[in-house]
């Protein structure tokens, strides 16, 4: 740019200092304007990890007022969550490049100030739904020291508040891995609330009652995080045709009473509509806690009277139990009977720890899922037009347990060797797409509707639905107070106080069955992780250490040096 500068101003000869400088200020300033009328940007990364989707970017340009942005990770951290909170930085930098004023953020480190006031914003933050995590930070001397942050943020618009917990705490990665998943997963998880948030329009979905399906207390959870992106009712079929017509999803959680024709008819024409449909069933009635109040409990079979329906679909839960070495803890009382109680933690093989495919969009960076007396499922070959996507699994060593069988926690004591556990990878949950066939097919329906003309869809149009072979996967723990009924986060264990990926994996679903495509399709973006070799830097510290203090000097200094030279040899010439 100076040469070219240069080279104009002796073109025309002004060799007055001051009509030089007056060009030149000039030159750069027209350069100025003319490029500031053009908005681009260079991503030089090979996986485009600071471009913004298409989705991302119309989402930000439509929004028709102020949304608001706290987040909650500032103040004294370690490295890899300083680099998680630049990230942060960045994303909201590039979301406001679009939304402009319609974006407001700030990050607050909520661990400053009076202790009392500290306690109760913690507090405050906590009841809203942002998870604290222990951190572990390291002093000069080489000592270490836990620590609490709060990687989350909370989203306000029109007056309704969300929070969005950013990071992703699977135990199956190390934290170096956490913290990159969390990072590359940071677009999705506020671009979700976001557009939520400002859609001008909300779905339907419907949680069916009726069939003693689980009650509003124990899907409370999720039907809480579901009502930041759809309208959600609960409500009985009653035999009454067209009544699902206005949902774009229906929730069948858990069902112990069998469905009448009606019912079951009006579902299936549902379906042939296109409908989407999630099935949590247990086909072996058993429970935790009944078996923990007293002695053995007989597991029984549990008939709803919809396989029939699951068949025809294309899909068929097996009245059976499983055992897995990958399994929950539970704590158990160890202490002969007469000695004072002594609980421990105990593997419960009833209690799978379920594992989901890493390429499924759907799924990517899941937490494992916690499940309870689940049971598994085969997929009918026949059903040709339908396509089959196993989204949960058992590990490589389960077993299967058919019902009826005697359940107790003395099995804890008697834990069977590892070589008994031959099943692999049993489905738990399935995903089911295509035309389907309707189960009322060449049937006689007049006599279940005899005051109604109608006429049965044999054959449907694209739908969806999900088949998962236990109801604890959508079903959170309660626990009664004075106060009222205190409903427990989904996939939170009260024992390990560990968090699993139910709510996660129920919210994306729903998202694909509903075909919120864009949105599903950010999950599948993948940022490459680049971490440092730690052994190769403990054993070869000293010489990096020199090199990164030295070097950068002596490359200033060899330059310094060449241009110096060159200048010489330059003016030497002339």
């Amino acid at each position: 740019m100076t040469r070219f500068m240069n080279n104009i101003i002796h073109r025309f000869r002004f060799r007055v200092p001051g009509i030089r400088l007056i060009i030149t200020l000039a030159i750069v300033l027209l350069t100025a304007i003319i490029l500031s009328s053009f908005f681009f940007r260079f991503d030089l990364t090979s996986e485009k990890r600071y471009t913004l989707s298409p989705f991302s970017k119309k989402t930000l340009r439509d929004m028709q007022d102020v949304v608001y942005i706290k987040v909650y990770l500032d103040g004294d951290l370690n490295i890899p969550f300083q680099k998680m909170q630049q990230r942060i930085r960045e994303n909201l930098d590039e979301f406001k490049v679009y939304a402009g004023d319609n974006l407001e953020y700030e990050f607050i480190n909520p661990f400053e100030g009076d202790p009392k006031a500290v306690e109760e914003l913690v507090s405050e933050l906590y009841e809203k739904g942002l998870k604290p995590s222990n951190i572990v930070a390291r002093d000069k001397e080489g000592g270490s020291s836990e620590k609490i942050v709060i990687p989350g943020a909370l989203i306000r618009f029109r007056g309704a508040e969300v929070p969005v917990n950013l990071l992703k705490n699977n135990p199956r990665v190390t934290a170096d891995e956490n913290i990159n998943n969390s990072i590359q997963a940071l677009e999705f998880e506020f671009i979700r609330i976001i557009s939520s948030l400002s859609a001008d329009t909300i779905e339907k979905i419907a949680f069916i009652e009726g069939h003693g399906e689980l009650n509003e207390y124990e899907v409370g959870d999720i039907t809480r995080d579901l009502g930041w992106y759809f309208q959600v009712d609960r409500g009985i079929i009653g035999g009454k045709p067209g009544i699902l017509d206005q949902y774009k999803a229906i929730v069948i959680a858990g069902p112990t009473i069998p469905f009448n024709e009606q019912d079951k008819f009006v579902i299936d024409q549902y379906i042939m509509q296109g409908g989407k449909v999630l099935w949590f069933i247990d086909m072996v009635n058993a429970s935790l806690d009944s078996i923990s109040q007293g002695g053995p409990t007989l597991a029984l079979i549990n008939q709803p009277e919809i396989e029939d329906l699951l068949f025809r679909y294309g899909a068929r839960i097996n009245p059976v139990l499983i055992q897995d070495v990958q399994c929950n803890t539970i704590p158990v009382n160890v202490a002969l009977a007469g000695n004072t109680p002594d609980f421990r933690m105990a593997p419960w093989l009833y209690s799978p720890l379920l594992s989901a495919p890493y390429s499924n969009a759907i799924t990517r960076n899941l937490n494992m899922l916690r499940s309870e007396f689940s049971g598994f499922i085969d997929t009918i070959e026949a059903r040709k037009n339908i396509k089959k996507t196993v989204l949960l699994r058992t590990s490589g060593f389960s077993r299967i347990v058919s019902a009826p069988v005697l359940i107790s926690l003395d099995e804890v004591r008697q834990t069977p060797g590892q070589e008994q556990f031959t099943s692999k990878y049993l489905p738990v949950a399935v995903l089911l797409e295509g035309s389907f066939e309707s189960a009322f097919k060449n049937r006689m329906v007049k006599e279940l509707f005899p005051d109604t003309v109608l006429t049965v869809k044999e054959s449907g149009i694209n739908a969806a639905m999900l088949v998962v072979a236990d109801k604890d996967i959508i079903r959170n723990d309660i626990r009664p107070t004075p106060q009222g009924v205190l409903i427990s986060p989904l996939g939170y264990d009260k024992y390990t106080q560990q968090t699993f990926g139910n709510k996660e994996f129920i919210e994306n679903v729903l998202h694909q069955m509903t075909e919120h495509s864009e949105l599903i399709s950010l999950r599948s973006r993948e940022l490459t992780l680049r971490l440092l070799d730690k052994t190769k830097i403990r054993e070869n510290r000293m010489k990096w250490v020199l090199i990164n203090m030295i070097g950068p000097p002596l490359i200033i200094v060899i330059a310094g040096i060449l241009y110096a030279l060159m200048r010489k040899r330059r003016y030497s010439r002339g």
